[in-house]
């Protein structure tokens, strides 16, 4: 007990301690504060997010609201995240031109970059679908026969059978996947935007859009084109039904007039 005393009144005791515990306080932080790299991250998130809100506040503010909350002339962007974004922006139907049954798709206003940090603001106002990275999209990565059933299921009633589009009421209408871009058609099933429905994940699964797309990439690419014979527009049995009706019956009526005039003829000679 003296000889602990003693060490205790020694006039280094107290530098030792603090050495200690300035030792300790600096492995505790080194071992708990984010890397470098996750620092760098969450800055250039927070740059995108106060950009986006400068581009948010100039070109749809007006309609939806300063932060979004929405009003009489668009709806609230709380929680519809980034995937929503990507898709009405990056397709040119967001900022729209005039009201109507349906945004129209056009030219887009703005650049990828401006685009992703709009995305980034949006996405700070409340969770929702996060747009899609490269590899979920890729039409390399799924199954083009699982892909047809899947889209003749979900999706014909609407895109038709090879996806051409199609009307819908009061003016609306499906339009053409005809050149759409794969990460555009991933982002449609995720948020359903306008008369779509949505396809989260717990409805169908990441693996089953893309094996959509895959399937309206095969059609999009084959390098046999129609082997069946004509494609009457591609719009399914209606105008083949028609073609059939027209053609057909009126093949029949022309052979039945035919033979007609050629027995009224040996008749009479």
């Amino acid at each position: 007990m003296k000889k602990l005393s003693a060490r205790r009144r020694h006039p280094l005791a107290a530098l030792v301690v603090l050495l200690f515990a300035l030792a300790a306080t600096g492995g505790l932080y080194a071992a708990l504060s984010p890397a470098p790299k996750a620092q760098a991250d969450e800055s250039s998130q927070s740059t995108q997010i106060t950009e986006g809100q400068k581009l948010f506040s100039v070109g749809c503010a007006s309609c939806h609201g300063t932060h979004g909350q929405g009003s009489s002339d668009g709806p609230s962007l709380v929680g519809v995240g980034s995937a929503a974004v990507d898709f009405q922006v990056g397709t040119g139907r967001m900022p729209a031109q005039q009201a109507g049954p349906q945004i129209q798709k056009k030219p887009k206003q703005y650049s990828q970059d401006e685009i992703d940090q709009l995305a980034a603001y949006i996405a700070s106002l409340g969770p929702g679908p996060i747009a899609p990275a490269s590899n979920q999209y890729d039409p390399a990565g799924g199954d083009a026969a699982k892909g047809g059933e899947l889209f003749r299921t979900n999706c014909s009633q609407c895109h038709n059978f090879v996806g051409k589009g199609g009307a819908l009421t009061d003016g609306k209408y499906a339009p053409t996947l005809k050149g759409v871009e794969p990460k555009h058609i991933y982002e449609a099933m995720q948020t359903g935007p306008q008369n779509m429905p949505s396809f989260p994940d717990t409805t169908m699964p990441q693996q089953q859009k893309q094996d959509i797309i895959a399937y309206l990439h095969e059609v999009d690419t084959a390098q046999s084109k129609n082997p069946g014979g004509f494609t009457l527009g591609s719009f399914g049995p209606v105008p083949e039904g028609l073609f059939a009706y027209i053609f057909g019956l009126g093949t029949l009526i022309a052979i039945a007039a035919w033979v007609a005039a050629r027995t009224t003829k040996a008749k009479k000679s």
